[in-house]
């Protein structure tokens, strides 16, 4: 859903992951991925990917809904600190 059909750009840069960790929680998966931009800066993108189970029993049809966020390193220390911040008031 994210991507553009026969987009070799788009391709190129999905493809260029330095780092990578996946959080399974049930029908989700939470994908943490470390990418560079165009300009050579490195980026924090969150993908959740949901499996949907649409149609009736013998006729269902599997899809995954995805959707991203996109963290710059200028703003990683701002988000962190709101994450803890929710954590701690969740616990």
């Amino acid at each position: 859903m994210d991507q553009t059909p026969n987009n070799p750009e788009v391709d190129k840069r999905e493809k260029e992951i330095l780092f990578s960790r996946s959080v399974k929680a049930g029908k989700r998966i939470y994908y943490l991925d470390v990418k560079k931009t165009m300009k050579d800066e490195t980026y924090l993108s969150i993908t959740e990917s949901k499996k949907v189970i649409q149609g009736e029993a013998g006729e269902q049809k599997i899809s995954f809904e995805k959707h991203k966020i996109f963290l710059y390193k200028e703003d990683l220390e701002k988000f962190m600190s709101a994450l803890d911040e929710v954590v701690e008031f969740i616990k």
